[in-house]
């Protein structure tokens, strides 16, 4: 069975069909068009590449505030018998869709996913025609937009506007009554897993869910359940060891990212009507002190600044390149990655669950504080928790990011009260993470105290982190970016401290216009200066980790470890090396007939072996090892 690319990897089914490829396409910059009978397409797209990348066919980089597209789709027997569902992963900003002219769905949001339910329209005809009208005002600073420019031209941190459908479409045929969403949760300290399912249709009498829970091929958990409700939690306990080295093999970490795999069926009697595929992981995640903690264990993050940009497809991205770029943060020896003002495709999420990769989500922000600019986000990242709450490679929620949209918050009791009200908001959605309120600076509600600092003499950087008494020093007293990192009010209590943005090295030997927050002259040069400043942060007692700027180069900003194009800047063992600090050459090596994926590959056969779980790695490729 070939390796399956399901778009929702925590709610797979057999039955569903990708619907990317060419669509019909037109600009409306006037909003002429209110009805799909108006709308007059004069060109084609490759969906899901947004209008201003060249993959798309189009690269059209101007400012559009309206865009149609168009799709006739020809429906299977069984589509057409049973309950038809398109689902969109993403569509910047606002979307409305029609099926054979009827409005089936409406969403703002540009990062989140939603569902038309198209079962009428699929029962009139072999034929359906669908429509989608995305709104998209480039000038709108009031709308949670991450990195997207709102000048003509990309400038400074700003890079090109991402418009309409960016993410895949896909069509799901499902059971009258099906199985809607899965949500799960980890209890390490009771060796639990939690389970919410939710069903949606009619409730026959009798119906059932029974759950099967496999590590790797061995059955762990068999349970059934009653269904009397839209939906059922169920506390799911597994047969605890007691000794750690047996617990450590079913426990996820970087180093042994041990998933735990599920089958969910919906019955009636012995009766299957639904089934999904789905996988959780047993792993706890907290502070402690002046510790960020894996499993109730000290764990040093190192991270990379990762903010999902492709030159020829902008936020898009193909199955490959999300894993590809999973796996060169791992060989670059980073145990987590930072996911910068973008909420990346759930795809993106699974390959950091099945290769170990910790993630801090960060919510793309608004720039403007208004009414309108706060029920936008809060919505959004409500659905953003929703979405991506099961995943065990999450391991920090961030609302938001260096004071934007709250530019006065330390003068301003309104701009604190929001920036407070989404810590809290975020730890009733989910209280098993941490949170950072406002990551970099000005903090006035936190888990984890966060800095951005970008200074380029490693001397300094030592000097600022030393020590842990050191460095409570340095919160009072430095301001990078001359904003202060506490704010009165937030009363610091022994909080970890990550550098979780520095560095920002650029090397452009193409000398192509560009920056960094410093920069190397030659390789050798470079390698040198990611070292020293490496060392340094190793010498840096006083934190708890750090995010290192960044992965790739991204358009003007030129401070990536690899080129937009993803090869590397350097040596690729060199500067793994560097990112692990004092380990030895053998730990940065890997033995070629080694499997590292294969612990963690799904259990029912869903790889062919192509460079994906199963498959050895290049033969001295570097990745990280202990990940401690």
């Amino acid at each position: 069975m070939k390796y399956s690319t399901h778009p929702e990897p925590m709610l797979e089914r057999e039955d569903w069909r990708d619907l990317n490829g060419t669509w019909r396409f037109c600009f409306d910059d006037d909003a002429r068009w209110k009805h799909p009978s108006e709308v007059e397409f004069d060109r084609e797209i490759v969906v899901p590449y947004p209008p201003e990348s060249r993959l798309s066919g189009i690269h059209d980089e101007s400012f559009h505030s309206v865009v149609w597209y168009s799709r006739t789709i020809t429906l299977t027997d069984k589509e057409r018998e049973e309950r038809l569902l398109l689902h969109f992963g993403a569509v910047d900003y606002a979307a409305t869709v029609w099926a054979n002219g009827r409005i089936v769905a409406q969403h703002e949001g540009g990062h989140t996913p939603f569902i038309a339910d198209i079962t009428q329209q699929a029962q009139v005809g072999e034929t359906i025609e669908i429509v989608v009208r995305a709104h998209d005002n480039p000038s709108d600073l009031a709308k949670p937009r991450g990195k997207q420019d709102w000048q003509l031209e990309p400038h400074s941190i700003w890079y090109p506007r991402t418009t309409g459908i960016w993410q895949t479409v896909w069509l799901e045929s499902v059971p009258h009554t099906y199985i809607r969403r899965l949500t799960w949760t980890s209890n390490m300290e009771q060796w639990e897993i939690g389970m919410t399912a939710e069903v949606q249709g009619p409730l026959p009498e009798g119906l059932a869910l029974r759950v099967r829970l496999y590590r790797d091929e061995e059955l762990l958990v068999e349970d059934r359940y009653g269904m009397r409700h839209e939906e059922i939690a169920r506390q799911i306990s597994l047969s605890d060891p007691g000794i750690d080295d047996f617990r450590n093999e079913l426990l996820w970490s970087p180093r042994h990212p041990q998933l735990i795999n599920a089958q969910v069926e919906l019955m009636i009697g012995e009766e299957v009507i639904d089934r999904v595929y789905s996988y959780t992981a047993l792993r706890s995640v907290t502070v402690a002190g002046n510790r960020f903690l894996l499993n109730g264990r000290p764990y040093y993050l190192k991270m990379v600044l990762d903010q999902g940009y492709w030159p020829d497809s902008l936020m898009a991205a193909t199955d490959e390149e999300l894993r590809r770029d999973v796996e060169l943060i791992r060989q670059l020896g980073f145990n987590g990655a930072r996911k910068h003002q973008k909420i990346e495709s759930p795809r993106w999420l699974y390959w950091c669950d099945v290769l170990g990769v910790l993630v801090w989500e960060e919510m793309p922000s608004p720039y403007r504080f208004s009414k309108r600019a706060v029920e936008r986000l809060t919505q959004e990242w409500t659905e953003v928790i929703a979405r991506d709450i099961s995943h065990p490679c999450i391991v920090a929620w961030v609302p938001l990011n260096e004071s934007w949209g709250v530019p006065d918050l330390p003068t301003n009791p309104a701009h604190r009260d929001y920036v407070r009200a989404l810590y809290y908001l975020t730890k009733t959605l989910d209280p098993s993470r941490p949170v950072i309120g406002n990551d970099g600076w000005e903090h006035i509600a936190t888990d984890i105290l966060t800095i951005h600092d970008y200074e380029d003499d490693p001397e300094v950087l030592r000097q600022r982190y030393a020590s842990i008494d050191i460095t409570r020093q340095t919160l009072k007293m430095q301001q990078p970016a001359d904003r202060v990192l506490t704010l009165t009010g937030f009363e610091e209590a022994g909080h970890p401290v990550v550098l979780s943005e520095f560095g920002g090295i650029a090397y452009i030997p193409d000398h192509t216009s560009g920056w960094g927050y410093s920069e190397s002259q030659s390789e050798v040069d470079f390698l040198k200066d990611y070292e020293a400043l490496m060392a340094a942060i190793y010498e840096s007692h006083g934190l708890s980790g750090f995010c290192y700027t960044q992965l790739t180069d991204t358009f003007q900003e030129k401070n990536g470890l690899l080129y937009e194009d993803r090869s590397p800047k350097a040596n690729l063992l060199a500067l793994a090396r560097s990112t692990q600090g004092n380990r030895t050459a053998r730990e940065m090596t890997i033995d070629p007939v080694m499997n590292p994926y294969g612990h963690a590959a799904r259990w029912l056969g869903r790889y062919d072996g192509m460079q994906g779980p199963g498959q050895a790695p290049t033969p001295g490729a570097a990745v990280e090892t202990n990940g401690d």
